[in-house]
């Protein structure tokens, strides 16, 4: 999953406005602009920001979260501390989710888990490194007691290494959390994108479960496609959570299902609420957290929204394709600052 570290991507962060480009627009809101915010459950927005309040450094965050955990009406809490600024780049709004896999595995390999996790190697450090083809199909890992389980589904292996965590259903029952251990230094290729590319699909008619009903079709051409990708995820084993709590996100806190968002910290600053009113078949109108990263979030208006763990989470996560609008709750003093002069 996305696993950048908070100190780093703080540092940016502590200064009113700080990082961002000169093409940004702001514009501060009122809590009435925001479409269902009376009827939202405040609450359980204020728990999953009480998650990662402790790991804000600047003053103003660490003023507002010494009071946070003795909130009353949670609502009330967030229109006194904060206001709504909308940030944009000039980039339409766009939201997806993402989730957290479960696998069926095993701690030693048998007819069944022959597919094997792989913490990094030390040589995998000197990038650009082996790429995933070279390391699947010349062994370069095996047998080195770098394996940490087996899986049953190279397909799921693959998607588990595009979240870049999950868990793992071993046979007694256990649940084994892993989480990003490193990378080969490759570059993320699309398979989806490919598929399309090659005329397969249409560009609306992909998503994670049709690439994988296709690859299981297609099994040598789909360990083709698969090696279309050159990036190879490592893992670690996770210990710092419980395997009921969600994983681990950028600021190293659980992650909340339908509260945690992934965004783009040179606009978002990570922690902060973010009001999401998203679009589409099924539309969303909630107080999330940004608490978390991802590669491919770039953007003032670009949310991946946490949807749980399992199946069931990750078919939601494979539909959710749709537009909107993300409102950024800031501290009022930094928010002020961070607006120009002649909007005030």
């Amino acid at each position: 999953m996305r696993l950048v570290r908070l100190a780093a991507l703080l540092a940016a962060l502590t200064l009113p406005g700080a990082g961002l480009a000169s093409e940004t627009k702001l514009k501060l809101l009122n809590f009435a602009d925001l479409q269902g915010w009376a009827e939202d459950d405040h609450q359980a927005a204020l728990d999953a920001f009480l998650t990662t309040c402790p790991d804000l450094s600047a003053p103003d965050w660490q003023a507002i979260c010494a009071i946070a955990a003795d909130q009353k009406n949670a609502r009330t809490f967030f229109e006194l501390f904060f206001s709504p600024v909308l940030i944009e780049d000039g980039e339409a709004a766009l939201f997806t989710g993402y989730f957290e896999p479960e696998l069926r595995g095993a701690l030693t390999p048998d007819d069944r888990f022959r597919y094997p996790l792989y913490r990094m190697p030390e040589e995998a450090k000197h990038q650009p490194w082996l790429s995933r083809a070279d390391i699947e199909t010349s062994g370069a890992l095996a047998g080195r007691g770098l394996e940490i389980a087996w899986v049953d589904d190279p397909v799921e292996l693959f998607f588990l290494q595009i979240q870049g965590s999950g868990r793992i259903r071993l046979p007694d029952g256990q649940v084994l959390r892993v989480g990003y251990g490193g990378k080969n230094g490759h570059d993320y290729r699309s398979v989806g994108q490919e598929l399309v590319r090659r005329g397969v699909y249409a560009a609306h008619q992909v998503s994670a479960q049709v690439i994988k009903n296709w690859v299981r079709r297609n099994p040598i051409a789909g360990t083709q496609l698969l090696h279309h990708n050159p990036s190879y995820v490592f893992f670690r084993i996770v210990t710092s959570v419980s395997p009921e709590d969600g994983p681990v996100g950028a600021m190293n806190r659980s992650v909340t299902a339908g509260r945690s968002i992934a965004v783009d910290p040179k606009y978002t600053p990570l922690g902060a609420p973010v009001w999401i009113e998203k679009g589409g078949a099924d539309p969303i109108h909630r107080l999330m957290v940004a608490q978390d990263t991802g590669s491919a979030i770039k953007g003032a208006q670009r949310a991946d929204i946490f949807m749980g763990t399992g199946d069931t989470a990750g078919r939601a996560a494979g539909r959710l394709r749709d537009p909107g609008r993300m409102v950024v709750l800031l501290p009022i003093q930094r928010a002020y600052a961070m607006l120009p002069e002649d909007t005030l």
